[in-house]
This record gives C-alpha cells, structure tokens and sequence, in this order.
C-alpha cells in the first residue's frame, strides 16, 4: 500500500531538519550532493546505505563518481515525498557526518 505523501507543512518542517537536502522543482522528490575525500569513503557511504535502505525498502536513486555521490529520495508509489524519504535523508546525513 502506498504510504501518504508529506503535506507543505511536514514538508518544510522535514527540510528544515534535513541538512543541505532540496526540494526538486516539480515538489515530488528531495536530493542531496555528497562528497567524501576519495572513492573508496563513498563508495563505502553507499554500501551501508544499501544495507539501511534495503531494511527500510526503500531505494534511492543515486548516481556515483570518484568522490561524489549524488541522491535523489521519492516514494514512487505515492508520487511524491513520504516519512520514508524524510527517514532516509536523515540517516544518509548521520552516516556521512
């Protein structure tokens, strides 16, 4: 069943929270640009996020180069931004602190 999509309100309370994550221009999905000191940190950033959203299920979209890793967060099924997405941004943000 697909889970209820984050009203403006929850929305902007979950960015304000939710350190350096912005809102796409069509509001249906939160995106962040992370950068480690070398591949070997994002990649390993990637992996335990793998394990996290997984027991989550719940996928990002992410794109990866040397030092970079790029992340959009949506719940598709809902078509738009969830507690799921706001969950996930949060611990993305714990583990590259």
């Amino acid at each position: 069943m697909a889970k209820p999509t984050l009203n403006q309100d929850e929305l902007n309370t979950a960015l304000a929270e939710l350190e350096g994550w912005e809102l796409s221009g069509d509001g249906k999905s939160i995106s962040k640009k992370f950068k480690f000191s070398n591949f070997v940190n994002a990649f390993g950033f990637m992996t335990k996020m793998a394990i996290v959203a997984e027991k989550m299920n719940h996928h990002p979209e992410w794109f990866n180069v040397y030092n970079r890793v790029e992340v959009t967060l949506t719940t598709h099924d809902s078509g738009g931004i969830t507690e799921l997405d706001a969950k996930l941004a949060a611990r993305m943000n714990k583990a590259a602190a």
